[in-house]
């Protein structure tokens, strides 16, 4: 308490003092025992109503036990079942959440992982993939200010994300890794990885790379054999030995027929080996008839160029190719769309071969843009030209009806640079983002889209996409959302086919682990979205004509359905819109692939090394008794007795006004009754 506070309180003791000694012994000349008990009563009354005035605050100390966590997260993916460890780590779970003790110690919580990690000690066994370094990741978000050790039941063969042992270096907890899955040493040969581009191009050749892997103690021979259909299109010997466990086999195939064409790599059986499906994996690879490419033409130099040919040739559909315009002349024949980066006066024949030819332009403007030469170069927009500067941040028009958007984080994006003045459109657009400054949207386009004339064009009024596409990977750790809405753009922009109500958005082929989601937008008459829609899909597996109806769920600013976990096999499927007729179909391929079921053993050294470095123990699933002791009998995880200070002012002090109360009630009911009022 502050000197301040305690002279206050010494002050308020003496003013109420002194009042009460003023008007019961000084005023008043009974000096009765009924009046020395009113002027108790009265002191206490104002001594206690200053005391509310100066308000003192005192420490409030309570203490209470904090019992450490014990986390419990099972490996829910399907190798654990293929293994055959599924029975064993149920009756590992129910042991340990039926384990008295250990609740008594701990607060027990259970997850389940997969791709993701889940709260629940539901078991299914049935996760597509295993990813176990976002266990990792997550727990350490949630329980980084406390004690909780972490017991991984798994068999450490992780499938999907980033490597667990890294990660676990930044998790401050003693992990206890509980190993699912045989430790004996089998000799087995397996593909271990096939790298195969997704495109090819019709009547070229494209590139297979394939690493194969043996684990044995003899030399052996094998073949290995590449097949389409019943036709074989590539076979040859393999020899390994002891000292020569892995090869990696290049090969180029032709890429003959227009679509997409299936393989099969596999390598022929050891005798006795045990684990024959990773001896077999399948692929795919689209073939095409023809590239698309891009001439972005520049008088400058700009990231922007190069953040636009990146972003472009991520599809390999696509090349990109950086021009002065006056090389882009030389090549006007090579190029399907033209990107014009900032034109000035430089670009009059340009535009003038552009009109002639008919060829759709993507136009991006900024601080070096000569808009004197611009406004009068064409008449599809005009632009004030005032020679100051302004950022504007972009927000996402919701109800962009030409094709598909999806949901970037467009808010968090980095501004733009461009000249400050109103942008006026001449043609009807469409606009994809609108200009925001300081949080507040303007009724100006920052992005747009027009067809005119047979013709497709885009204008993007702001130089810098390059930290957009920065901005991107930082939210997503990869560039491919980004490279994904503008490729679609470049799409629209490539194709003069007339504007559909319906668009789709799938994949030709999917892997046999991949998440199968196609995407759909549907917009109303007036190329509005229309998120009040009932959009179903129906499938037809071409295997053996089953059938079935799925609807589209609404995600955002589309629709969405999510086919993952359909059987390998090829698939027409057509998408309807209730009370519309209006539909679209397509074909796509899933492969068969379980990536689950190519392990023949836990991975036994990353889990040992990882309960090493993180303080821990590492305990097969068949000598488990020892775990619940090792946890409950190590003092590093005792329950701690911690204290809570609060800080409690004296007008939170109920039993204090209950005083005031009672002295004077007591106080009146005394002079009341002595005849005294």
């Amino acid at each position: 308490m502050q000197t301040e506070t305690i002279l206050l309180i010494i002050l308020a003791g003496i003013l109420a003092l002194s009042l009460v000694l003023f008007q019961y012994l000084y005023k008043s000349k009974n000096h009765s025992r009924i009046y020395k008990v009113l002027a108790v009563l009265r002191f206490i009354t104002v001594f206690s109503v200053l005391l509310l005035l100066v308000n003192p605050k005192f420490d409030k100390v309570t203490y209470y036990n904090e019992k450490p966590n014990l986390i419990v997260a099972l490996d829910n993916s399907e190798s654990i079942a293929y293994l055959g460890q599924d029975d064993k780590a149920k009756r590992l779970m129910e042991s340990l959440k039926s384990n008295d003790s250990l609740n008594n110690q701990f607060n027990l919580e259970f997850y389940t992982f997969g791709k993701n990690l889940n709260t629940s000690d539901s078991m299914s066994f049935n996760e597509k993939q295993s990813n176990i370094a976002k266990v990792f990741k997550r727990l350490s978000e949630v329980n980084s200010n406390s004690i909780s050790p972490t017991v991984l039941i798994t068999d450490g063969n992780q499938t999907y994300g980033d490597d667990y042992q890294f990660l676990a270096q930044r998790y401050k907890q003693p992990i206890f890794p509980v190993i699912l899955g045989d430790t004996t040493k089998f000799s087995d040969l397996k593909i271990e990885q096939l790298n195969v581009n997704r495109y090819a191009y019709l009547k070229n050749k494209f590139p297979v790379e394939i690493i194969v892997v043996y684990n044995g103690k003899t030399s052996m021979t094998t073949q290995l054999k590449i097949t389409s259909g019943n036709t074989t299109v590539h076979s040859q010997s393999l020899t390994f030995s002891p000292t020569k466990t892995s090869q990696v086999i290049q090969i180029m195939l032709p890429a003959n027929r227009v679509g997409v064409n299936s393989y099969k790599a596999e390598l022929e059986a050891l005798d006795n080996e045990k684990n024959t499906i990773n001896n077999i994996k399948n692929f795919a690879v689209e073939v095409i008839d023809q590239k698309t490419n891009v001439a972005i033409v520049s008088d400058i130099m700009h990231p922007d160029l190069g953040a636009f040919k990146k972003s472009i040739e991520s599809n390999e559909q696509r090349s990109a190719s950086i021009l002065s315009p006056e090389e882009f002349l030389s090549r006007l024949d090579d190029f399907q769309l033209v990107i014009l980066y900032q034109p000035n006066h430089k670009f009059r024949l340009v535009y003038q071969e552009m009109e002639r030819l008919k060829l759709n332009a993507f136009v991006i403007t900024g601080t070096k843009t000569g808009w004197q030469f611009l406004n009068g170069i064409q008449n599809d927009y005009h632009q004030v030209i005032t020679h100051q500067e302004e950022n504007f941040q972009p927000t996402l028009n919701q109800n962009y009806g030409v094709f598909i958007i999806d949901e970037l984080n467009f808010n968090r994006f980095p501004p733009l640079q461009t000249e400050f003045g109103k942008t006026t459109f001449n043609i009807p657009v469409n606009t994809i983002l609108h200009k925001t400054i300081n949080g507040i949207q303007m009724d100006e386009p920052l992005l747009v889209t027009f067809e005119i004339n047979d013709k497709r064009g885009a204008l993007l009024n702001g130089e810098g996409i390059w930290r957009w596409r920065a901005q991107s990977f930082m939210d997503e750790k990869s560039f491919n959302t980004f490279d994904d809405f503008l490729g679609r753009l470049v799409q629209y922009l490539s194709s003069n086919q007339s504007k559909s109500r319906l668009n789709l958005n799938y994949e030709s082929f999917y892997n046999g682990n991949d998440d199968v989601k196609i995407t759909a937008q549907f917009f109303n008459k007036n190329y509005e979205f229309d998120n009040n829609a009932s959009l179903n899909i129906t499938l037809v597996n071409k295997g053996n004509n089953i059938s079935s109806n799925l609807p589209f769920i609404l995600k955002n600013s589309s629709y969405q359905v999510d086919l993952s976990g359909l059987d390998p096999g090829e698939y027409d499927f057509t998408v309807s819109v209730t009370d519309e007729n209006i539909s679209k179909s397509g074909t796509f391929k899933i492969l068969d692939y379980n990536i689950e079921q190519q392990f023949l053993n836990a991975d036994v050294t990353k889990l040992q090394q990882l309960a090493t470095n993180s303080a821990g123990k590492t305990y097969f699933i068949d000598q488990i008794n020892d775990l619940p002791n090792d946890l409950l009998n190590d003092s590093r995880f005792a329950t701690i007795q911690k204290s809570s200070k609060k800080v409690v002012p004296l007008v939170d002090w109920k039993f204090l006004l209950a005083m005031i109360t009672l002295s004077l009630a007591l106080e009146w009911f005394i002079r009341k009754y002595n005849g005294l009022i």
